[in-house]
């Protein structure tokens, strides 16, 4: 019996993210709470950087400007740079792609944290040290 439920603790565990995933974010940022709450909903563990500017964290990562948002992740050597769907943060770490990690530039409505009344379309990019790739496109509604 003991046997058993050690196989089951075990591989309910394979599909749980166990590694520390730390957000740098501004103190007064809601949409970037909103994303934070769906990474731990997620089973993620979450450690939240509150700074003045993301900048330094995202230069730091080796994200350009061109990709900014308002928050970036570190996990697992990934960047993940502003609202990008807890999915395409799991196919990544799963997959494990030669790159720098995943951005959704800017802070499209209806993306992960900025819900809203409609919601844009979007891509979700690979990040390369050659540039970027959509990894996952959204479609918009109204």
């Amino acid at each position: 019996m003991r046997a058993m439920i050690a196989l089951l603790a075990v591989s309910l565990m394979e599909g749980a993210p166990t590694s520390l995933m730390t957000v740098y974010k501004t103190a007064t940022c809601g949409c970037c709470a909103k994303w934070v709450d769906m990474a731990k909903a997620a089973g993620f563990r979450v450690k939240v950087v509150e700074v003045p500017s993301t900048a330094a964290a995202r230069s730091s990562a080796g994200i350009k400007e061109k990709y900014a948002s308002c928050h970036t992740a570190i996990i697992d050597g990934y960047a993940i740079e502003g609202h990008v769907p807890i999915a395409d943060i799991q196919r990544l770490l799963k997959e494990k792609p030669k790159a720098k990690g995943l951005a959704v530039p800017g802070m499209p409505m209806g993306s992960p944290g900025m819900e809203g009344p409609y919601k844009e379309a979007y891509s979700v990019l690979l990040i390369t040290a050659d540039g970027s790739s959509v990894f996952q496109q959204y479609a918009g509604s109204r």
